[in-house]
């Protein structure tokens, strides 16, 4: 069953922790409006899960775009490309990228520089849509985008992190962050396994549940805005939650503490007792009941 949305309701980060956390397999459609051409063209992007793990992405479905990237670089050719993948009976259940690296055309390092410029800067700028369309169509056997799959993958999570962090235009995801004065709590119950970065660390020494996100940032001297979006980027992964703070109540005086009926004026000696005016209508109120 398809799975629909908005992300101005849910969140790509969130979505995307949703389906690691499902070890979902299948491919996430993302449709949007360029907002830098005056017509607004709508664009379409491919990401591809298995079992959770992101393992290519493009913006079109001829599975022509890692071979582009290749050839735009000059590393290989795309008529090489073409011609070695014709003759090799491997390259019909290798992905493109590791078969390449087989025949030793291509370097583990521009593997890496592949990934990094198919998947994870993409989905950083993906982070920046208000309203865009997601459809995720689950496949149980996903026949694998072989021509499209540099053979690296990696945890949804673990692109959530990556990308939040390269993000500079939190605008979309303003509505998304914790309360300022709100705490964090931790759901896991050890240190985290997954790999924080130094400002993650500093903030996680203070998920307790007590301590603002206010305090947290007074005390690190750093921007409350930096905070909470540290905070987000460990909630969206599941390492901890918002815990909403109850404000300390005003200290009450004793006068305070006194009930009204019993705040009336103590007479003093020879002075003749007043009556309250509360008593005298409760009075006139229970003779007119008789």
């Amino acid at each position: 069953m398809a799975i629909t949305g908005n992300f101005a309701d849910f969140s790509l980060p969130e979505l995307l922790q949703f389906l690691d956390h499902g070890k979902k397999t299948g491919v996430l459609q993302i449709q949007f409006s360029s907002e830098q051409t005056e017509n607004k063209v709508k664009q379409v992007y491919y990401i591809w899960l298995h079992q959770g793990r992101v393992i290519t992405a493009a913006d079109r479905l001829d599975q022509k775009s890692l071979t582009l990237m290749i050839t735009q670089r000059g590393w290989i050719s795309e008529r090489v490309i073409s011609r070695v993948t014709q003759i090799s009976a491997s390259s019909i259940s290798t992905p493109l990228g590791l078969f390449l690296k087989s025949q030793g055309m291509l370097q583990p390092e521009q593997l890496k520089l592949l990934f990094n410029t198919q998947v994870l800067r993409p989905v950083c700028a993906l982070f920046q849509i208000q309203n865009g369309l997601f459809t995720f169509n689950p496949v149980v056997n996903l026949p694998l985008p072989l021509a499209e799959m540099t053979g690296l993958s990696m945890s949804a999570t673990e692109v959530i992190l990556m990308g939040l962090r390269a993000l500079r235009d939190w605008k979309a995801l303003a509505d998304k962050l914790p309360d300022c004065t709100s705490g964090l709590t931790s759901l896991v119950a050890k240190q985290p396994q997954m790999q924080l970065n130094a400002q993650e660390w500093q903030v996680w020494e203070f998920v307790n549940g007590n301590v603002s996100l206010n305090n947290i940032a007074h005390h690190l001297r750093i921007p409350v805005e930096t905070v909470q979006q540290i905070a987000f980027r460990l909630i969206v992964v599941g390492l901890v939650e918002e815990n909403f703070l109850v404000a300390p109540s005003s200290t009450l005086t004793l006068e305070d503490s006194i009930p009204e009926v019993l705040a009336e004026p103590v007479p003093e000696p020879n002075q003749k007792p007043t009556v309250s005016q509360s008593f005298l209508k409760s009075l006139v109120g229970f003779l007119r009941s008789k």
